[in-house]
């Protein structure tokens, strides 16, 4: 399929309205058609916990009507989705999230997050998120994006944010803890230095063959029996310089627009021990990884060499020496 026509596909199907059914069947929304059953589901690290292996990203919702998030919210939970994931920094998410989940809040796993390293200001965004998301509890809450050793000291240290996070606990009003990292330094530093739940970090066919990202914090999380989630599955490349990025505002990399390409990032994604993937924020490639992860098998040995291929000419997000906000 040429990209044009791959575009051309995602733009009207992110135009029409799902229509939603009950009673146990699901919707396939990109075809119309009834699919078999609801999204695989994988245990998350030690938690007890297990996750449709397709998360709905809140920055999919950001920006769009109330009614657009509640379509999309029902769509994903009538789809089998169970993996929430929203953050402060993500425009208006919450208060598009709030509303459109209530209806599910006890069926879910809402994740949320904060940037504050710091106690207090991690107290008052905790709140906060709680009462945009209209619950008085988070399933998982993060420190989000750690890029920098500083950033872990910080936020470990005293009077950091990770005092508030075992407060909340201890409270009920969040059930377990965890971290997002582009940086494998400061991941691996978070995980030596507390015995968080879960670290949610980019996990990218071209990261891992080109950059040598990734397989180092998946090692080490692995060893904590953590749960880990997956990010930038649906990433290709940075943007090249003057490509036109007006049709993805919510892209700030250059995403997987090949259908045949796409589905062997996420394959290879999912192949990785993780156990779920986050799409990107934007509800037209969030709509092709839920069609892809319908259909998930394993890469097989001729699926590597394809994939291998394809990395080879492309320039990776993150690597070993290179961390990124």
């Amino acid at each position: 399929m040429e990209r044009r026509t791959f575009f051309q596909a995602l733009t009207a199907s992110a135009l029409s309205l799902p229509k939603i059914l009950r009673g146990g069947k699901v919707r396939d929304y990109s075809s119309g058609e009834p699919i078999a059953g609801p999204l695989p589901r994988r245990p998350l690290g030690r938690t007890g916990e297990s996750l449709s292996i397709i998360g709905l990203g809140g920055l999919v919702l950001a920006d769009e009507t109330p009614e657009t998030a509640g379509t999309l919210v029902a769509e994903a939970v009538d789809s089998g989705i169970n993996y929430f994931d929203v953050a402060p920094s993500y425009g208006n998410a919450q208060d598009r999230m709030g509303p459109a989940l209530r209806p599910y809040r006890k069926g879910v796993f809402l994740a949320c997050k904060t940037l504050k390293r710091d106690r207090a200001g991690a107290s008052g965004e905790l709140h906060e998120s709680l009462k945009k998301l209209e619950t008085d509890h988070l399933d998982l809450y993060q420190l989000h994006a750690l890029s920098r050793k500083e950033e872990v000291e910080q936020a470990l240290g005293p009077d950091g944010a990770l005092e508030t996070f075992i407060k909340a606990k201890k409270e009920g009003k969040v059930r377990f803890l965890g971290f997002s990292a582009h940086s494998a330094e400061a991941a691996l530093l978070a995980i030596n230095q507390f015995n968080f739940d879960t670290v949610l970090c980019p996990v990218n066919f071209v990261c891992f063959l080109r950059g040598e990202f990734g397989p180092q914090i998946i090692s080490a999380a692995k060893n904590k029996k953590m749960g880990i989630l997956a990010l930038k599955a649906l990433a290709r490349q940075p943007w090249p310089e003057g490509a036109a990025r007006n049709e993805w505002p919510k892209c700030w990399y250059q995403p997987i627009l090949d259908p045949v390409e796409a589905e062997l990032s996420l394959r290879f994604t999912l192949s990785q021990p993780v156990t779920a993937a986050v799409p990107p924020g934007d509800k037209r490639l969030f709509r092709k990884a839920l069609e892809f992860a319908r259909r998930f098998e394993p890469l097989r040995a001729d699926d590597e060499a394809k994939i291998r291929g394809i990395a080879a000419g492309l320039k990776p997000l993150f690597s070993a020496e290179l961390a990124k906000e």
